[in-house]
Formats: structure tokens, sequence, C-alpha cells
């Protein structure tokens, strides 16, 4: 048995009884594993490593193309290996004097390097179109292209349309396509490239989107990319462009969703980001809820654009006075209308709970959502959308926010059926931890301060609901013993630790 060509496959037909083996090699060309930021804890490997297994499948095995890359993947991902990064096609052969061929995307890349070394401004289009195309198809080709020298050729593509409207649109389109999932490409050129544009065609709608979703795609998941943009001035940009192009569906919708990956905290490379500290500088130094809630009055029949309105002002509800803003400034109305209107719409259902949710961490909102019927219709959100868990989870957390402190609040829900809603929610998810705990969660706040509904909703089967839960989902534990111990239940309290000498207790 001989170590093929795939730099850390051991040769010999794949299969069953001889599978392949990756080495433990730590990278390079044809050479086991690479970094890369594909699922946590999982293995990668070279775009020529799997391009060499495919190969060898074709000449040492005698399989046909399409064999030959549905074997090479079976056998990677047997072993755990992470392929998204990969592009799992097969390579041209080697050219006659023995030189390797490449993958379409990169003959693209090629095509559009020599356009823009040229500078010829009649080729770029065609070319840019192209290969935005292809990156737009999935993440391995644009990865790939990355991997190869794409961001630099894109950029100077970029600088070579500034003086053309038509082909500066084009070129960001595809700086957009190629930062979708790989952000840490953009340099800081890149970034005042952007800034620039937006400044300085503010007034051009289809410049200004185009340019909005470079930045969203450059701040996706890279907390410096964020930092470096708001300290560059990107949040009056995205409120005005909002405001100035208040009738555009496109930039409302995009400007708002760039806004709220402003306040993500989704960078997994980073201890702590800023996302708290840019909401309050979008609400306090931009008004952002009065932007937010004013471009909604343009679009009262465009769900898609109110649903992304609705979280992005989720994401703003980080202290007591926004919440209470937004019920001024007329937020909470149109929130509840929107729910009333798209009911049969899942997704708009999912963000207006979330975003009533937000709002509802203050205590005087609590009411007015309650006085503005929204209860009704958060539990007939949850039944309408029984198996749906990301909406019985949000249903449940907005229920429970409401119910938190106000025995009134209780009252309105319990007759409205709520606690029945949360129980049925349970019984339709029981492997959905999240459905479970802020079901748990409810109930709880339902006869914390209001024990006379203890036996009603024991009636309603929750205590064996509830003990499952528990059994089935650690994270459950607390939560449901809370709720057990306050439903009047027997609950077994186990004494962790006594501060006795020794160890501890299990």
């Amino acid at each position: 048995m001989r170590r093929g060509g795939a730099g850390g496959l051991y040769g010999g037909r794949a299969g069953p009884s001889r599978p392949r083996l990756l080495s433990g090699g730590s990278g390079g060309h044809g050479g086991g594993f690479i970094p890369f930021r594909g699922k946590m804890g999982s293995k990668q490997i070279t775009q020529e490593t799997f391009d060499d297994a495919v190969q060898e499948n074709i000449t040492e095995f005698e399989m046909d193309p399409e064999e030959a890359v549905r074997e090479a993947v079976q056998q990677f991902e047997s072993q755990g290996v992470d392929l998204s990064n990969i592009v799992k096609a097969v390579r041209q052969p080697a050219s006659e004097n023995g030189q390797r061929q490449k993958h379409q995307i990169l003959l693209t890349l090629d095509s559009l390097g020599r356009a823009v070394a040229d500078s010829d401004l009649a080729e770029l289009p065609e070319q840019l179109v192209s290969f935005s195309a292809q990156c737009r198809e999935q993440l391995a080709f644009r990865y790939l292209a990355g991997q190869n020298g794409a961001y630099p050729v894109v950029f100077s593509a970029c600088q070579l349309a500034s003086g053309d409207r038509d082909l500066l649109l084009k070129a960001f389109s595809t700086l957009s396509a190629l930062l979708d999932g790989q952000p840490d490409l953009l340099d800081a050129a890149g970034q005042e490239l952007l800034l620039q544009s937006l400044r300085e065609r503010r007034e051009d709608a289809e410049l200004t989107l185009a340019g909005i979703r470079c930045v969203r795609s450059a701040c996706l998941k890279h907390e410096q990319n964020r930092q470096d943009f708001v300290k560059g001035g990107i949040l009056p940009l995205l409120t005005g462009a909002i405001v100035q192009h208040g009738g555009s569906a496109d930039v409302v919708r995009t400007a708002a969703s760039a806004l709220r990956v402003m306040t993500f905290d989704d960078d997994i490379r980073v201890p702590f980001g800023h996302a708290h500290d840019h909401a309050k500088m979008i609400v306090l130094e931009n008004d952002g809820l009065r932007v937010l809630i004013e471009a909604a009055k343009a679009f009262t029949d465009d769900s898609g654009v109110l649903s992304e309105l609705c979280a992005t002002l989720s994401r703003l509800s980080v202290r007591n006075e926004f919440c209470q803003e937004i019920v001024d400034l007329g937020g909470l109305n149109f929130m509840v209308t929107l729910l009333a209107d798209c009911m049969e719409h899942p997704d708009v259902v999912k963000q207006v709970l979330s975003a009533i949710r937000a709002v509802a961490g203050n205590d005087d909102v609590k009411d007015a959502i309650v006085d503005a019927g929204g209860t009704d219709l958060i539990v007939l959100a949850i039944s309408h959308h029984l198996a749906n868990p990301q909406i019985c989870e949000q249903g449940c957390a907005a229920l429970c926010m409401l119910a938190l402190r106000k025995p009134e609040n209780c009252s309105v829900i319990m007759e409205g059926g709520g606690a029945l809603a949360a129980l049925q929610a349970m019984k339709a998810h029981p492997r959905e931890v999240a459905v479970q705990k802020q079901a748990c969660m409810l109930i709880r706040n339902l006869v914390s301060r209001s024990r006379d509904f203890s036996q009603p909703i024991l009636e309603m089967g929750a205590e064996n609901l509830i003990t499952e839960a528990r059994a089935a989902h650690r994270d459950c534990d607390d939560v449901a013993k809370a709720a057990l111990r306050d439903l009047g239940c027997k609950v077994e309290l186990r004494e962790l630790w006594t501060g006795q000498k020794g160890s501890l207790a299990q």
C-alpha cells in the first residue's frame, strides 16, 4: 500500500474495507488540514488535497468524474471533515506540458485580473458580472477565489470604476459577493473607499444600496470591521440613507439590517464587543428610533420591510428609556398592527414577537402592550404556528416578560389562554430546549404572585410536562424547579455543597 498523491491520503481503493485516512499534517498545499472559520471543532483540508483525491479516483480506480467527486466527498465527510469551503467539482485535467489546470472560478478571476491590469473599461463590466455570479453560487467558490488573491483584484476594479457610475455599481456588487462569509478580506483602504462613496454619492439610491450591502457583508461576524466602520462614521450614513431614500424599500430594508449588524456580538474571536455602545450611539447620536419608526409609515403594506424594521428596533431596546421612546413614537402601534395583519407570515410573526419581547423590558411598556391587545395576538400567534419552534419560543418569552412583576397582566394572559398555549408548545416541541425554558419561565411568572392560578394550570397537565423538560434538558433544571415549586409541587432539592472540608457532594 503506497502513500497516494493526495497529500495525507493513503492509496488503495477507498471503501468500507480500505478507507482513506487523513494524516496528521498541519496544512500547506496538498497537506492535510488548514485553518478555516467553518463549523466549530471540525477538520479542514485544502482545495488541492480534495482535488488530488478526486484525480486519484479517476486515474487509479477508473471512476467517472461524478463518481470520483462523490467518493471523495463521502470519504472525507466520514472522517469528520467540513467541506463547506471546498469546490466539489472536477478540476480540468493537466495540459500537455504538465501544468495543472484551474477551477472555473479561478479562470474567471484570471480574466478579471487581466481586464483590471490593462485598465480595459470595455471588458471590465462583463468580467465583473461573470465573477460576481460565480461568487454568489456558493461559499466554496468565493473562498477559493479569496485564497487566490481575488480581493486586491476586485478592490482595484472598484478604484478603476470610480468615475463611471454603472461600472462602480457592478464593482460594488462583486465586492459584496466576495465578502459574503469572508469579511476578513476587507482592508483599511477598502473601508475608506466604501465610506467615501457613501458620503459623496448619498443622493444616488442604487449606489447607496450597493455600498451598504458591502458594509453589511464586511461587518457580519467581524467585530473589528464593525468598530472601524463606526469610528469612520457609518452610523449617520446609514440613518441618513433611510431618511433620504425613505421611498425605496430596498434601501430602507438593507440600511436597517446593516444598523442591526452593528449591534451584533457574533465574532467568536473576541471576548466581548461594542454591541451595546453601538446601539446607544444609533439611538442617542443618530435619532435611530425615530428614523426607523418614521420609515415604517411609508411601508404599511410591505411586510418584508416592516419585519426588518421590527428586528432592528428589538436590537436597539437596550435601555428602559429606549423602550418607552419606541412606544411614544408609535412603534408599538405599528408592531401590534403588523402582528395582526401578517399572522400568516411566520418570518414576520417571529420578528414582531422578538421586538415586543424586547420593549416589554420596561414595566410601563408592559401595560401599554396589554392595553393594545397584544396578549391575545401573541397567544393567537403561538396557537396558529404551533409547529414552529422559534415562534413558540418568542411567543412564550414575550408573555413571560409581560407577566413579570405584573399580577394584573397575569390575569389577562390566563383569561386569554396563554398558559394553555405555552403547555401546548411544550408538548409540541419536547426536544427544543429554548421552547421548554421559556414556557417554564412563563408558568413560573404566572403563579409566583398569583397562586390562585396554580390549580387551573396543574389541571392542564403542567407538572408532567415541566418534569419531563427538567429530565430531558440540563439547561431547564433551574427554571423547571422554580416553576414546580411555585405551582406547589413537591420538588427534590439536592444540597450540592455543605461548606464542609472535603469533596463536593454529588
